[in-house]
């Protein structure tokens, strides 16, 4: 059995190995949220990068912050940050590879001291993120940065020693500020429309409140690029361990597992210089919007069509539900016919083949992504994903109908009980609100969505209110299935 304990590089066939001398590799790139997505994309675009023998001064190094965030730490100190990224094809093989660009994992409660001073170091010139769509910490009826929250009021207090990625990050630039250095780029690659927009205006905010001179700084000299990021990376099961150790005799402490599609979509606007990303396929773009509305309102959003509903209807997998027929017509209309009018032209892309190709990538069984992997955190991924398509085909008259009745779906799965009267673990960080409210709903129809911090004024709105009563009410009295065939007939 061969292993990376240690940072060793077996040598395996039908396994690929870093082929640069990673003693080389410096620190310019810190990462924070280094989860099974982070590893499975922009690590790996740098990996090959590297592997061109280009941007060796550009290795990574990560960061956790949350309690979760310590085996990450210990796995990865272990393997000297080495780990294997595992592409499930089609038709069920495997095609592994090892990794080798994170040089370095800092586990921020242990020393902040030591997470602001790699971040303070000239050679760090890039501050990346992939902290979930509701890590920005944003009021998601006022758009802006909540400031009054037991952790940001604890960081904002004179002399605290930061806790929070905003913390930790503003007191870097502050130091970098003070030493004459230039402000690093940060980096957004979460699932968030604007995500470089919203980085800016929560950074900023944050750091206004701490030092306004220091947030001015910050506005006028940190970069900011919007990004859309595109990969299937579902949570690496023990069978996926056991199969790498069983077909390639390779053992890791926590391989990750993806899809054979990759994209990402950067804007090329950079405060302190980039790794020559264009060099390993990356697309450079003054303007990112189109793409990333067709990613997030497609893609993402028709997870969310597939989620709930699939679920309710007895499924586990997104390959199981995109592969019946009934829901993959489901899918195509809810895109074509409510999604789609809301994106304006993606140069260079053709939508009719990329939404065909999103339902093949979905049907994948090798990937064996789960349903509740996609349906955690609903209440951010929903706000941020489906109400913007009913709300601007509200504005302009087009159909609701399935859209709609995916926020009906998620209402009905917020109930915490299924179909057959099992219990179901609802994660979102809004279920000690959600699911209570959830559970009046077969007396109270409205209550779900009378819940203005997730939906704003949607409620007092004829059209939205009425499809959603109706799709409601079916699932109640029909079952998930039913209501999707009644959608379908429409």
């Amino acid at each position: 059995m061969h292993t990376l304990a240690g940072g060793r590089l077996p040598e395996i066939d039908g396994v690929e190995v870093p082929g640069y001398d990673r003693s080389a590799v410096t620190v310019g790139i810190v990462h924070f949220g280094v989860g099974g997505f982070h590893r499975a994309h922009q690590a790996m675009y740098v990996d090959s990068l590297m592997n061109q023998g280009e941007a060796l001064d550009w290795g990574i190094c990560g960061v956790g912050v949350l309690p979760g965030d310590r085996r990450m730490q210990e796995v990865l100190t272990g393997q000297e940050g080495l780990y294997t990224l595992v592409v499930k094809q089609p038709d069920g093989s495997l095609a592994p590879r090892v990794i080798g660009s994170i040089v370095e994992y800092l586990f921020a409660p242990d020393s902040p001291e030591a997470v602001v001073e790699k971040m303070a170091a000239q050679s760090t010139r890039i501050v990346s993120l992939t902290i979930t769509e509701g890590g920005y910490n944003i009021d998601q009826v006022t758009g802006e940065f909540a400031e009054d929250t037991p952790e940001i009021r604890a960081d904002l207090q004179p002399g605290a020693e930061p806790t929070t990625v905003f913390g930790l990050v503003t007191e870097a630039l502050a130091r970098r500020r003070e030493r004459g250095l230039p402000a690093f780029t940060i980096m957004s690659c979460d699932n968030i429309q604007g995500n470089g927009d919203t980085a800016a205006r929560t950074f900023a905010a944050f750091a206004r409140l701490k030092d306004p001179e220091l947030g001015e700084w910050v506005e006028k000299n940190v970069g900011f690029p919007n990004s859309m990021v595109d990969r299937i990376t579902p949570a690496t099961s023990a069978e996926d361990t056991k199969r790498l150790e069983d077909e390639f005799g390779l053992a890791d402490g926590w391989p990750v597992v993806c899809e054979p599609f990759t994209q990402w979509v950067l804007e090329d606007h950079f405060s302190a210089g980039r790794p020559p990303f264009e060099d390993v396929g990356v697309q450079l773009v003054e303007d990112v919007v189109p793409y990333e509305l067709m990613k997030l309102r497609l893609l993402n959003a028709s997870h969310q069509a597939l989620g709930y509903f699939g679920f309710l209807s007895g499924y586990s997998y997104v390959h199981e539900v995109a592969g019946d027929p009934l829901f993959a017509r489901f899918l195509r209309a809810y895109m074509d016919r409510e999604g789609t009018p809301t994106l304006s032209e993606v140069p260079g892309v053709d939508l009719d083949a990329y939404k065909t190709t999103l339902i093949e990538r979905f049907a994948n069984p090798g990937v064996a992504d789960t349903l509740a992997r996609i349906n955690f955190g609903s209440s951010d991924r929903i706000s941020l994903w489906v109400l913007p398509v009913i709300r601007h085909q509200l504005q302009h008259g087009g159909e609701i109908e399935r859209a709609t009745a995916v926020v009906a779906s998620w209402a009905r799965y917020a109930e915490g009980v299924d179909e057959k009267g099992s219990p179901i673990d609802v994660q979102d960080r809004l279920a000690d609100t959600l699911v209570p409210l959830a559970r009046t709903q077969r007396d109270d129809p409205e209550a779900f969505i009378r819940n203005t911090a997730v939906f704003g004024d949607l409620a007092d709105d004829e059209r939205f209110r009425e499809a959603y009563l109706w799709a409601l009410d079916s699932l109640h009295r029909d079952g998930a299935r039913a209501t999707v065939e009644k959608l379908v007939e429409r």
